[in-house]
């Protein structure tokens, strides 16, 4: 049987909180958290960089190499080789995140990065843009895995969220970066190369910064480095709280120190409470990018000169807007997420998703078929913003958000790595196939599809995430078991159940 960890009141819980409400952390409270989400965090912003720099990189590349002007694979490849490389990059750093730690998976994200940008910056051919690109993409994957776990393992439960869209945020700030950047050099020699390449700056500064940052302490109680751990939980909660985290965290890592006598990573779905789980994460990432988040930012100048504005400046300008409000909207995520909700955040998204899908594919739709007037790219431009508003505060930070919360601290790693490759295997999809599905049957039609799915995952979100608010790592975790083998009945443990 499963053994009982809850104490009364958890601590963290809002049980506790509402208790003892002068033990709530804010995020003005404790620098320290913030310090440390901000330096892990530029593992999102060097992400968001890598992503959103090719769409303005890509008009200039096309004008150095004919090769790869006429060909549309070619320019999907490019675009399309950094997301190949984050589908390998998320799944090994799952791996290293839960055997030699976040702060291991952090340097190695921060060598690919840097070695990446300067095979690009110095490439003399397509080829060699192409391998670069996969080096930088799996930093890219390496990042998207550690950054929001590392962040959520080190934050207070009431400011879980929140910090953990701290990482979206930089994500979009590093692509609003890269964006005005790419409008910036638009008449430099050399253009892409500098576009492409300067992204090795902020890993470098990111590994120096890695001396100084602690190890996660949910890792650290984890491998039995127990003193460690409380020195770093020491410089997060305060006198007494401190102590009732020690107090959970104990009696859970005890928990999952049996289970892992018997659980192997081969075994981990398994348990029906995590197959559950993942089903959950993974649906959240795959969903996040089919509707359309990778079309938008990778080939928002090509969205805008096909609805009309022809001119490389014109488009990368109104790119840059578009990824201005992307930042924007993160920044009311990160607001929101912790005092909405996960749930209701990501219904409100989704809703505005489909509304500003149905302006987007009516527009492109009627200008491709024989109307030119530039009213109708005025609304495509319209729609771009619109899909970015509501797009940004929900479906952009809370499906990295819930895949840090709920999977057990044994699995999280490779649970977490798992749900990560399935955003960027979306993402390829999307990036590789879009122009060609554009070619084969225009650009609103395209953009209906991305609608349709759209509908579909406000469907999932209503019938299969739960609410996760202000609740601690266990009290998540029970959620899972109470949908894998009911509420009321008498459960099995993770090892008892991979046993049979």
């Amino acid at each position: 049987m499963v053994t009982d960890m809850c104490v009364s009141i958890k601590a963290g819980s809002s049980d506790y909180l509402e208790k003892h409400p002068e033990r709530r952390i804010s995020f003005s409270q404790n620098f320290y958290i913030i310090g440390v989400t901000f330096a892990a965090g530029i593992g999102g912003l060097l992400f968001g960089y890598d992503t959103g720099v090719i769409s303005g990189a890509l008009l200039y590349i096309k004008d150095d190499f004919e090769v790869v002007k006429n060909s549309s694979f070619l320019q999907e490849l490019i675009v399309a080789m950094a997301l190949i490389g984050a589908i390998f990059g998320a799944a090994i750093g799952g791996y290293i995140n839960d055997s030699l730690g976040r702060k291991a998976a952090t340097i190695v994200a921060d060598i690919c990065f840097a070695v990446g940008s300067l095979l690009i910056a110095v490439a003399p051919n397509p080829t060699l843009i192409i391998v670069g690109r996969f080096f930088v993409g799996l930093g890219v994957g390496f990042a998207s895995v550690t950054a929001p776990m590392y962040i959520a393992e080190v934050s207070p439960s009431e400011i879980r969220g929140g910090l953990v869209s701290v990482n979206c945020l930089m994500i979009t700030t590093g692509q609003f970066i890269s964006f005005v950047i790419n409008y910036g050099l638009t008449r430099v020699p050399g253009t892409w190369r500098w576009m492409l390449g300067i992204a090795g700056t902020p890993a470098v500064i990111q590994l120096v910064l890695m001396v100084f940052l602690p190890e996660s302490p949910r890792w650290l109680y984890l491998k039995n480095r127990k003193e460690e751990a409380t020195n770093v939980l020491s410089r997060i909660y305060p006198s007494p709280r401190l102590e009732d985290e020690i107090d959970i965290l104990e009696a859970h890592m005890e928990q999952e120190q049996k289970d892992k006598v018997k659980v192997k990573y081969s075994d981990v779905f398994k348990l029906k409470e995590i197959r559950v789980a993942f089903i959950c994460g993974a649906g959240l990432q795959a969903f996040q990018q089919l509707t359309g988040i990778s079309v938008i930012m990778y080939y928002s100048p090509t969205i805008i000169q096909l609805a009309g504005f022809k001119s490389n400046e014109s488009a990368l300008f109104l790119s840059l807007i578009v990824s201005a409000i992307n930042a924007g909207g993160t920044i009311i995520g990160i607001y929101l997420i912790d005092i909405v909700g996960r749930k209701k955040l990501t219904l409100s998204s989704l809703i505005g998703v489909v509304g500003s899908l149905i302006l987007l594919s009516a527009s492109c739709y009627v200008r491709g078929h024989g109307n030119p007037s530039l009213v109708y790219g005025w609304l495509a431009v319209a729609g771009l913003a619109l899909y970015i508003i509501f797009f940004a505060p929900g479906m952009g930070p809370v499906p990295w958000a819930v895949n840090t919360e709920i999977y057990p601290e044994e699995f999280r790693g490779i649970c977490g790595g798992m749900s990560a490759t399935i955003n960027w295997v979306g993402s390829v999809i999307m990036s590789i196939s879009f122009l060609s599905f554009v070619d084969a049957i225009g650009l609103g039609e395209s953009f209906m599809i991305l609608l349709a799915v759209a509908c579909v995952a406000i469907v999932f979100v209503i019938f299969y995430m739960p609410k996760t608010k202000g609740l601690t790592f266990e009290e998540v975790s029970n959620i899972w078991k109470e949908k894998a083998y009911g509420k009321d009945k008498n459960i099995e443990s993770m090892v008892e159940q991979a046993s049979t």
